[in-house]
């Protein structure tokens, strides 16, 4: 598979215009992006934007903090998805971890799960890692795999660190061959992006994906 098709093409940040989501959609279709990833507001926007092309259409739940009520987080999840959402990336409660409150986390993706595949849509679980240990990144890993979510994914990039190489190993390793795992947060030349997929990412989630084809482009 080529890099382009590992990458969700993504504009979360709170000031981003009508103009520059336009763009990102553009540059996804123009080279063949997996998806692009951004806030659900846009989503009905974003939808005509892509409704020519086999570009994914993502958006984020509970996010970045993740400490959204459950019931809150399948609504925004369930709205999204009418408005045309194909992929849907949510935050675990971060805290809830933390505190061992394991079921409490595992329900909340499962009722996430179960709101995104009764509609065939694909779910991932951020565990936000830079502010996990490792035996917590673990759990958390564990938890989304048996909640049944498609993919485990590192970061919102909006906290202390995005995906290092260590995390996407360790994420591999836990969940198996065969659920996805999107490296998150940092991403941002071909160098990275390679190391990412050789440590299993499956996807990459970053707004430097034109860098990194220009560069696959030079070499």
């Amino acid at each position: 598979m080529k890099i382009n098709e590992y990458i969700d093409h993504t504009l979360l940040k709170p000031d981003a215009t009508a103009d520059q989501i336009t763009k990102i959609c553009q540059e996804a279709i123009s080279n063949n992006f997996k998806a692009v990833c951004l806030n659900s507001s846009y989503v009905s926007f974003a939808k005509k934007l892509l409704k020519e092309s086999s570009v994914k259409l993502c958006t984020v739940v509970g996010f970045p903090l993740g400490a959204s009520p459950s019931e809150v987080k399948a609504l925004e999840a369930t709205m999204a998805i009418s408005n045309g959402a194909q992929e849907i990336d949510m935050v675990i409660n971060i805290a809830a971890l933390k505190d061992g409150l394991h079921n409490s986390v595992e329900n909340d993706i499962k009722l996430l799960a179960q709101t995104c595949h009764s509609k065939g849509v694909i779910l991932k679980v951020i565990i936000e890692t830079c502010l996990l240990t490792d035996e917590e990144k673990v759990i958390a890993c564990n938890l989304a795999k048996g909640a049944k979510a498609d993919f485990v994914k590192t970061s919102t990039g909006f906290s202390t660190g995005g995906a290092t190489l260590h995390d996407v190993k360790l994420m591999r390793e836990t969940v198996g061959p065969d659920m996805g795992v999107k490296a998150s947060g940092g991403v941002r030349d071909l160098k990275t992006a390679k190391e990412m997929i050789k440590a299993g990412a499956t996807r990459l989630g970053t707004s430097s994906g034109i860098s990194i084809l220009s560069e696959e482009t030079t070499n």
